[in-house]
């Protein structure tokens, strides 16, 4: 699986994040969910200045296949949403670590990061599904 970019960190649950330039922490799901999903036709996004902990369900993503919940890998403060995926949801399956991200937090501790799997070890977890 080289489709997993390296510099991103990931949660068990097949959520990416990225720490930004600014501190934020962007959020998305991992290319190997948005195919395990299938077609996306709906994503539910948290509300912006909600205050998310680690591990807690941040939103839905539904597919043709099935509905599953987004959990936020680290906790902090909803800061911008992906407005374009209320009106095109397919963008997940077409860029999942680029215009399809769903959420950008200020997190509470940026050293959380730390707790989630490298690009790696969320490769061999993947296998082993």
């Amino acid at each position: 699986m080289s489709d997993t970019p390296s510099e991103l960190r990931y949660a068990q649950t097949h959520e990416w994040a990225r720490l930004e330039e600014d501190g934020s922490v962007t959020v998305g799901i991992t290319d190997y969910a948005q195919d395990a999903l299938g077609d996306v036709v709906y994503v539910e996004l948290p509300e912006l200045d909600a205050e998310i902990d680690m591990g807690a369900e941040a939103g839905v993503v539904e597919s043709v296949k099935a509905a599953s919940d987004i959990y936020a890998p680290v906790s902090g403060t909803v800061i911008d949403i992906n407005d374009k995926l209320e009106e095109a949801p397919e963008t997940v399956n077409q860029d999942p670590y680029g215009d399809g991200w769903f959420y950008k937090i200020d997190p509470v501790d940026a050293g959380q990061l730390e707790e989630l799997m490298g690009g790696d070890a969320y490769d061999e977890i993947c296998e082993e599904e």
